[in-house]
């Protein structure tokens, strides 16, 4: 039996982003997405973002990726996570958002509060916050709208059950495993010394070279890789 690398398997996990990519007509920025372009019901979705390239192939890697709902009773669709990443639109806080409802945003704010050294000890304290509050996180949230919503992302429609046999998870946690540099000797696809992680005081961030926390320490199943394409072949056309 043929023992098959990481390195392998990464450039294996590319190239069925990239015949995603296709299925799906392009990569998407939440800042032009709405709830009315057909988004599947449940789906892992992969950001990428512009100026992280790949060292071990070619064009940007994937610095994110996620899910939702997968807990028993949980309800919220693929489209309502993407919505609490990207933020607001339209309102008192327009394009501000709420880092408490996204982990996402919590981290891509802790950064940007360390790079640009401002002063919020509020951030991410509580799972609410008042109006002086909100008002005083509101130029963060901003921040955090603008560099989220500059990266580009897929989406992979996985129409499973909630609980602990969700693919949705299976693919999300494999992805991550596969993806992340934490406590590995070979790094593969590694940041950029740009890369706005690097300013994250978590440390299985700024290690992982992911926006993610859980996973980013385990191993991965080889043969996630083959779910990933049959959910990919399964794709008959683009949703609009």
């Amino acid at each position: 039996m043929i023992e098959v690398s990481r390195i392998d398997d990464i450039h294996t996990f590319y190239e069925h982003l990239s015949i995603l990519e296709q299925k799906v007509k392009g990569k998407r920025l939440l800042s032009n997405c709405n709830g009315r372009m057909g988004w599947p019901n449940k789906g892992v979705y992969f950001f990428f973002k512009n100026g992280e390239f790949r060292r071990s192939g070619n064009g940007m890697r994937v610095v994110r990726v996620g899910t939702h709902a997968v807990s028993a009773n949980s309800k919220t669709t693929l489209w309502d996570r993407l919505r609490m990443h990207r933020g607001n639109l339209s309102g008192e806080y327009k394009y501000g958002g709420n880092h408490r409802g996204s982990i996402f945003r919590l981290h891509v704010g802790t950064a940007i509060i360390r790079k640009e050294c401002f002063h919020v000890p509020t951030w991410g304290v509580g799972s609410s916050a008042k109006r002086e509050i909100s008002e005083l996180e509101y130029l963060i949230e901003k921040k955090v709208s603008d560099h989220i919503c500059s990266m580009p992302f897929l989406w992979l429609e996985v129409d499973d059950c909630v609980g602990i046999n969700s693919m949705r998870k299976y693919i999300e946690k494999n992805s991550i495993g596969l993806l992340s540099n934490y406590g590995v000797s070979d790094l593969i696809d590694p940041p950029s010394k740009n890369w706005l992680g690097n300013y994250c005081p978590n440390d299985y961030i700024r290690r992982s070279g992911l926006w993610n926390v859980d996973h980013v320490d385990k191993s991965y199943d080889h043969n996630f890789l083959v779910t990933i394409s049959n959910y990919i072949d399964n794709i008959c056309i683009s949703r609009t």
